[in-house]
């Protein structure tokens, strides 16, 4: 290592040893800040944890819902045990009915049963099955002997159809949950700050990797930091909105080929005091993008969200174009999605340059040529002349 650097060899930073082989232990050590904590995961996810909730009861008011948000080992888990418990109340219900009318110990050819060849409990089981789930072997069936048991059976079918419809619907709708379309929504890894039309602007990229469409997809931005009013009330997730703009001059976005939202960092931008210096690890600052639509195939409404920390935002670079057009159609090269060039960029705020008028204005086209034409000179006339001139 002392051999490589007094000949001037750079190592590059894959190869270079941990600084703490080098370390003084009578040094002290200091501990760097940690990493702000995200509001909003790259994946979407929301990192909130929810403690202290007294009143567990209010998620039972919304039985559907609770079932719906629940892992599918535990929804499972509720709809086989759901069927198991049914299934053995009823049977105990048909069996005391076969217990009180006397069909248990009496002779088999005894007149008029409630069930026929109901004699135990196991027996009682696959009936109370048999009519839950309407299976009917020819074995065992109802008689008219008993008004209970047809009451009893009547009771049982409404009970296996609401078990049915709220099972049915809560696998339909976990099974087509709107995160699930999301999942082929994409973002750049890093956002970028970069003039366009000589101001300073937020820019990501976003596509859609399906050929089925989201339909009126808008996109919104919010700033996510700490805040402090003036009145001494510390804010600790102020959330700011951003304005997308829109050439379109509407909401709606046309997410056929990935497409690079942009925000003009202005006086009434939150990043309106951002600078090169303050994108860091601990600088306080998160953007969160929210996408949201209407899936073209189901109709259902999907949103798809993900944020960028302070120093996953790259200043002074420029997202390359990846739309290109070959044989007659437009081919979109998913390779170069998140790859970014340099460009010029001052280092200082959008406040300092509108303050100091920097020159972030395009550069003016050249002129289309250079050489002075001489004006045409009026015609010299003759001082020799063969024909007097008429005056």
């Amino acid at each position: 290592m002392a051999m490589l650097s007094r000949k001037g060899v750079v190592l590059p930073e894959d190869y270079v040893l941990s600084p703490r082989l080098a370390e003084d232990p009578s040094e002290p050590r200091y501990r760097a800040r940690a990493r702000r904590a995200r509001f909003v995961a790259k994946n979407g996810a929301c990192n909130v944890a929810h403690k202290n909730i007294r009143e567990q009861g209010r998620f039972l008011l919304d039985v559907f819902t609770t079932l719906v948000d629940l892992k599918w080992p535990y929804a499972l888990l509720i709809f086989t045990m759901s069927f198991l418990c049914t299934w053995l109340l009823f049977a105990l219900v048909w069996w005391l009915l076969a217990f009180a009318h006397g069909d248990l110990h009496g002779p088999e050819e005894a007149p008029a049963p409630c069930v026929t060849s109901v004699r135990s409990f196991a027996s009682a089981f696959l009936f109370s099955i048999e009519v839950q789930v309407t299976i009917g072997f020819g074995g065992r069936m109802i008689t008219d002997e008993c008004p209970a048991a047809i009451l009893t059976l009547i009771v049982q079918n409404i009970a296996g159809l609401l078990i049915n419809a709220i099972m049915l619907g809560c696998i339909f709708m976990k099974t087509a949950q709107a995160h699930h379309r999301a999942e082929t929504l994409i973002f750049s890894k890093h956002a970028v700050v970069a003039p366009r039309d000589g101001r300073l602007c937020f820019m990501f990229r976003v596509g859609d990797l399906r050929k089925s469409m989201i339909i009126g997809a808008a996109v919104h931005l919010q700033v996510v930091r700490k805040s402090c009013s003036p009145e001494g009330e510390v804010i600790p997730l102020h959330q700011i909105d951003l304005r997308v703009d829109n050439p379109l001059g509407r909401d709606g976005i046309f997410l056929v080929t990935p497409l690079v939202i942009c925000h003009t960092i202005d006086r009434s931008s939150p990043l309106y005091d951002l600078s090169r210096h303050d994108l860091t690890h601990h600088q306080d600052l998160e953007v969160i993008v929210i996408l949201e639509g209407v899936v073209e195939t189901t109709g259902i409404t999907t949103q798809a969200r993900t944020s960028y920390l302070a120093d996953e935002i790259l200043w002074g670079h420029r997202f390359v174009p990846i739309v290109a057009e070959e044989d007659g159609k437009y081919s979109v090269d998913y390779s170069k999605f998140g790859n970014t060039v340099r460009v010029p960029t001052p280092s200082r705020t959008a406040r300092q340059l509108e303050e100091s008028r920097s020159c972030l204005s395009p550069a003016p086209c050249p002129s289309r040529s250079t050489i002075r034409k001489r004006a045409p000179s009026k015609k010299a006339r003759p001082k020799f002349t063969l024909f007097t001139e008429p005056s």
